[in-house]
């Protein structure tokens, strides 16, 4: 508690089988807790299926702090929790949402949040619980969290595993709560079977009888803990008046704890509010101000003594008592627990209240009502539609085992053509997104051949996404490959309206692969300007963005790629997609290596990496390999290479692993190590190499052949090199093509395509490539013992590299002025050598202008960590000002 008191936040794991402890432990923390905000809450197993109930049992107390937060916030925590209507608001904004809350509230005293039976909590509050929790650093924030089982979402979350007493203290509990003599082997037993548990030793002599407490019959065969206590709560129950359990028995299927509610439901029934009393007094549950059962095992067995009837009805007496204006979704439930067979008026009330449960983010919520309403629906093809939805809803929240087994039950009903194309297409967009590439190409094509007769939008869609696979999958695809799926795009019917980008997209896309760049560069060009002038909404400008990032790529439109990538990572953050965030953080990150940017390329790979990790993404980071092999530090960079590499491959993503390669081949042309890059870039460069980032590296293996004496290799490359150039036609394209002409020339021609190259690139943004054609022109003037004129090219190669940080080409550069005499002071960048990756990330946005607000919401920590972080970073740079900071992450220094 010292720690939290002082502003350093502290998250615990309390983990145990049931009646161990777990709950006395967290009753001991809140007492000691003096001076401390207290926010507690339960999970309730019948309440799973309601989205973000336990978060909101936990935040209701602090929720008059709501309209302090920002705006995105605000509206997405108002929304999660049914305070005010919206978009479906992403779970990870409803995680910042809490965490802002956390903070505002422990800034007028220290917070300690106390989370019960996680187990049973609602899958969207314990998603966002566990974003929170690893989230928190310096807040005046604990939290405790006690759970049976290993809990997915709470994984790497220190943990206090509660074990059983020792034996001498069981004994000591066991003789404390003995009403008669017992017999010595029959004590014995109990504490062998009860295996330290607490609530067993004080539970179970209520449960047996004298004559076994005196060892006159034997105990029963040795069984679980939980087994036996149901056993004597079963016992216990089964004493109570028959309307006492009747009582029990609704009470124990409403999960909010409504005495009002369960007291007009159980009168319904026959029971009043007046029968609850002999289980008050049996000690086995509380009716005010919360109905609450004394164990969650009491309210389990509750449930399950009762018949099959008796609980159909007290949910239909639930649902009879239940305002439908007020709580529409918690009626449908209980409808569709009471109905003793399928009933299409339960069926979709529940398939309505899958859609309010997603218009407020619970995702998982939505999935479990959609496949309740599944069991419900009595005509067979509704039934496949919906089971299909069902599946849909359970891809989104990552439920993949179950998405599976209902598309495979789907498949076995009765189904028209298109719930069969959808069927493939939700299989071949999961493997794209979450599962293995391999196979997701021929999925998506097959469902797009299906689609075609049907729906030509969606089956015009659908052939970008195969595509996109295809060319992911690369030469490591099962079934169709990049050829044939850009085939069956070209034969796709025409669409119903002219001018519509997503058509154009894929007409350039398809094209660039069966009739090669010159001819698919104008459809793509015409594609780019018609996104652009296309106000798309948000949910599919978030998609689509990333496929016009590929089209500005083949186009060697550098400022169109950098435009989009700009724009979809600020799409992404509005619309909190925080899923489609890193793949946004990404390429903007490539943009900056491409751009020289190197630091600020660093700082988006940070926060996409943070991204991925607090959403638990499987996300694939390739351009922190491609920063690492720019950067030329080969310690450094071999294991990013490896470890991506191996990411890739397990994903199946092989056009992945040729632009890792392509940076491995960048490292070794820095280091001048050329047969390392000859074979680097080889791995890279199969030819014909697919479209796709690599091309535009594909300079490297025409450097590298060069440099290792195999012309016919560079000539090669060199072709492929330039269908691509000269279609595009750009200054990028022209300035590479121009570079890598002059490799494999010589005298004038060479010179003059050197100084071509020169300026074509330092008209454009692409610095590296710039500073490398000065290089490659100071290296040739050498060689041609021109040193003075070499000293010019390699001076300002040297300069650009070096303040760049790309290291290993500066040596390069340094190595070959020396060369000619020239004595060179080496230099360094300021500022970054000593700080984290996170406090750089901080300091940059700072440095930007950034509030501390924004820089939290945008990295995902609440304002105060952002303070801690800055402290922290004006110690580390000796300054005590943001004007000071912007000076320093801007300044090179020399050494």
């Amino acid at each position: 508690m010292d720690n939290v008191y002082n502003g350093r936040s502290e998250v615990l794991v309390v983990r145990g089988e049931p009646g161990i402890g777990k709950t006395t432990l967290l009753d001991q923390a809140v007492d000691r807790a003096s001076g401390f905000q207290v926010a507690r809450a339960t999970g309730v197993e019948s309440e799973m299926e309601l989205p973000y109930a336990g978060l909101h049992q936990l935040c209701r107390p602090m929720l008059d702090r709501l309209p302090l937060l920002p705006a995105p916030q605000r509206e997405a925590a108002s929304s999660a929790f049914g305070i005010a209507g919206g978009r479906s608001p992403d779970r990870f904004l409803v995680g910042l949402a809490v965490l802002s809350l956390l903070a505002e509230v422990s800034e007028q005293a220290p917070v300690l949040c106390v989370v019960d039976d996680v187990q049973w909590l609602d899958r969207a509050s314990a998603q966002v619980l566990a974003f929170v929790a690893r989230r928190l650093l310096a807040e005046r924030v604990g939290l405790l969290f006690a759970t049976r089982d290993r809990n997915e979402d709470l994984q790497r979350l220190p943990e206090l595993l509660v074990e059983g007493l020792a034996d001498a203290d069981a004994r000591a509990l066991l003789a404390s709560v003995l009403r008669l003599p017992l017999d010595e082997g029959v004590g014995e037993r109990i504490i062998a079977e009860a295996h330290g548990n607490p609530l067993a030793l004080v539970e179970w002599p209520e449960f047996i009888s004298p004559a076994e407490l005196a060892g006159g019959f034997g105990l029963p065969t040795l069984r679980a803990v939980s087994g036996r206590l149901e056993d004597g709560f079963r016992r216990r129950l089964a004493d109570l008046p028959v309307p006492t359990q009747r009582f029990l028995t609704v009470a124990a299927a409403e999960p909010t704890g409504d005495p009002a509610l369960v007291s007009r439901a159980a009168a319904r029934l026959g029971a009043g509010a007046e029968d609850g009393a002999p289980a008050v007094e049996a000690g086995l549950v509380e009716l005010w101000p919360k109905v609450w059962f004394r164990h969650p095992l009491v309210r389990s067995v509750a449930y399950r003594v009762a018949s099959i009837d008796d609980r159909r009805a007290a949910h239909r007496a639930l649902a009879e008592a239940t305002d439908p204006d007020a709580d529409p979704d918690h009626r449908a439930w209980h409808r569709a627990l009471a109905a003793p067979g399928p009933d299409e008026e339960v069926a979709a009330d529940l398939e309505r209240s899958a859609g309010r449960a997603r218009a407020r983010g619970g995702l998982a919520a939505a999935a479990s009502l959609l496949e309740r309403s599944v069991a419900l629906t009595p005509d067979a093809a509704q039934r496949g539609q919906r089971t299909i939805a069902a599946a849909a809803a359970h891809l989104e929240v990552g439920a993949f085992e179950s998405a599976v087994a209902l598309l495979a039950a789907a498949e076995a009903g009765p189904l028209d053509e298109r719930c069969r194309a959808r069927i493939e297409l939700l299989r071949g967009l999961s493997a794209s997104a979450h599962g293995d590439i391999r196979d997701a190409a021929n999925l998506l094509l097959s469902a797009a051949k299906r689609l075609e007769p049907i729906d030509v939008v969606l089956a015009r869609d659908t052939y970008v996404f195969a595509l996109n696979a295809a060319v992911t999958a690369s030469d490591l695809a099962r079934g169709a490959d990049l050829a044939e799926t850009a085939k069956a795009a070209k034969a796709a019917p025409a669409p119903p309206q002219a001018g519509r980008p997503h058509d154009l997209l894929l007409d350039g896309l398809a094209t660039f692969t069966t009739d090669g760049p010159a001819a698919a560069v104008p459809t793509l060009r015409r594609a780019l300007s018609a996104f652009r002038e296309t106000q798309l909404p948000p949910n599919e400008a978030v998609v689509w963005l990333g496929y016009q990032t590929g089209a500005a790529t083949l186009l060697w439109d550098y400022p169109s790629f950098r435009a989009v990538a700009e724009t979809w990572v600020q799409v992404a953050r509005d619309l909190g997609a925080l899923r489609m965030l890193p793949w946004g953080l990404s390429t903007l990150a490539m943009a900056n290596i491409w751009a020289g940017d190197l630091f600020e390329a660093a700082s988006l790979i940070g926060e996409a990496e943070l991204v991925s990790e607090a959403t638990g993404s499987s996300f694939t980071l390739f351009a922190a390999a491609l920063l690492a092999g720019l950067r030329g530090h080969e310690r450094d960079a071999t294991p990013v290479i490896e470890a991506t590499i191996s990411h890739a491959r397990a994903r199946g993503q092989g056009q992945g692993i040729k632009v890792v390669r392509s940076g491995a081949a960048t490292l070794y042309n820095g280091l001048g190590r050329y047969d390392q890059a000859l074979i680097a870039a080889r791995e890279a460069y199969r030819l014909p190499p697919h479209w796709g980032s690599t091309h535009v590296a594909l300079h490297e293996l025409v450097e590298a052949a060069s440099r290792c004496g195999q012309p016919a290799l560079a000539a090669d490359a060199m072709q492929y090199l330039c269908e691509t150039t000269s279609a595009a036609g750009t200054d990028w394209a022209k300035g590479i093509e121009a570079r890598s002409r002059a490799l494999l020339s010589s005298g004038p021609a060479a010179e003059a395509l050197y100084r071509e190259a020169i300026t074509q690139l330092d008209r454009t943004p692409v610095r590296p490539e710039a500073a490398r054609a000065h290089l490659l022109y100071g290296e040739w003037l050498r060689r041609e013992n021109r040193r003075v004129d070499a000293r010019l090219h390699l001076r300002a190669a040297y300069e650009q590299l070096s303040t760049m940080g790309m290291d290993a080409f500066a040596d390069r550069a340094s190595r070959e002025l020396a060369a000619t005499g020239e004595t060179v002071r080496k230099r360094t960048v300021e500022t970054t050598t000593e700080l984290t990756p996170q406090e750089i990330q901080v300091a940059r946005l700072a440095a930007d202008g950034r509030s501390n607000p924004e820089i939290g919401a945008q990295l995902f920590i609440s304002a105060r960590t952002v303070e801690w972080h800055l402290r922290k970073v004006f110690t580390k740079l000796n300054i005590s000002s943001r004007k000071e900071l912007r000076e320093s992450m801007l300044r090179p220094a020399e050494a």
